[in-house]
């Protein structure tokens, strides 16, 4: 058994919040999806279980993982994609929490086709450039297949290099990874990126399509709010 520290249950109480309200709006369905968390002190990670829905989860039956990502210390089988979770870790030093979801624009939008392979979506709106930014797509690979992790993290490297840190990939027909610095804030990543596939798919092919935020603009909220494009 895992010896918990007093926060932990806070921590579990938080992840189970976040993935039942995500269910209940529709952006995670059956058990699809999963939402881990890198604890403080290298102490490894909470994650949801394998075959779990996300909606209906108790904060036991998280299961805590050692930092090797092969030691279970308490609760229920780990999800196969924790593999995934801690390579975005290792390269992302300042995200604390992943969810990975099958949002239904999302998946339709890596379907249809997205607007450019390392930005799926154009800047159409203020709120997406400051709380999302640029959002690269993953190649279709079998779910599980290590060579994923990899893509991701190579992908999360190359925005650090071009002064563009990531908040998101999107994984051809599988969905979006997002990561901030806690369940609620990685939260805010998926519904936002979420909402603006939803809205790039509903007027994309409309002859009055809407034109993407011009450099101007985005050069506004870049001084403004610090977005990143």
């Amino acid at each position: 058994m895992s010896e918990a520290m007093p926060q932990d249950l806070t921590l579990r109480e938080e992840i189970c919040r976040v993935g039942r309200s995500l269910f209940e709006r529709g952006y995670l369905h059956a058990t699809a999806g999963n939402i881990s968390l890198r604890l403080p002190e290298g102490r490894g990670f909470l994650i949801t279980p394998t075959e779990a829905c996300l909606g209906w989860l108790r904060p036991e039956q998280l299961a805590h993982v050692a930092a090797d990502g092969a030691t279970q210390l308490s609760g229920d089988r780990a999800s196969k994609t924790l593999a995934l979770h801690r390579r975005i870790y290792a390269a992302e030093p300042r995200a604390q929490c992943v969810i990975h979801s099958h949002s239904t624009h999302l998946v339709a939008l890596s379907l249809a086709g997205v607007w450019r392979p390392d930005r799926v979506l154009p800047p159409l709106t203020p709120y997406y450039l400051m709380k999302v930014g640029p959002v690269p797509l993953i190649p279709y690979h079998r779910p599980g297949d290590p060579a994923v992790a990899e893509r991701v993290a190579a992908a999360i490297e190359a925005g650090h290099a071009a002064g563009t840190p990531l908040r998101a990939v999107l994984l051809e027909r599988l969905g979006p990874n997002v990561w901030h610095e806690s369940p609620a804030a990685a939260m805010a990543v998926l519904e936002e990126l979420e909402e603006t596939a939803r809205l790039w798919l509903m007027t994309r092919d409309r002859p009055d399509a809407p034109a993407p935020l011009d450099e101007a603009r985005i050069e506004e909220l870049r001084r403004h709010f610090g977005a990143v494009w």
